[in-house]
């Protein structure tokens, strides 16, 4: 099995409805995000996939949230644009364009500082 690892950044605003603290107010972060891609084979020219490809898919995934106020972003206009929402969104959003007979999208990683992150995948 061979897993490959894409990440890409983007910075946004955001703050976290009914949160009892400083998040409730108007922040920002510099995010990272990480892609996960397994395979169990290698193509012809013995790669999984283009890096290049998936760099692609994942900024234009990410294009829309970036240097954006996140809440007035659907979905999060009606779910808190929490680590854990935007992680599963941009999961969700990229399985579609990724997901093949060749390789599958396993995780995305967001971190929203350099110490703190969340992992979303599926079993």
């Amino acid at each position: 099995m061979f897993e490959l690892t894409v990440e890409t950044h983007f910075s946004a605003a955001h703050q976290l409805r009914g949160y009892k603290g400083s998040c409730e107010k108007l922040h920002g972060h510099n995010y990272k995000v990480q892609v996960h891609i397994i395979t169990e084979r290698l193509n012809e020219i013995d790669i999984a996939v283009d890096f290049h490809d998936i760099e692609g898919l994942l900024k234009e995934v990410v294009a829309p949230l970036d240097h954006s106020f996140l809440n007035e972003i659907f979905p999060f206009t009606e779910k808190n644009p929490s680590a854990e929402n935007i992680a599963k969104w941009i999961y969700d959003t990229l399985r579609k364009k990724i997901n093949n007979d060749a390789v599958h999208l396993s995780a995305v990683t967001v971190w929203e500082s350099e110490t703190a992150s969340v992992t979303y995948y599926e079993d």
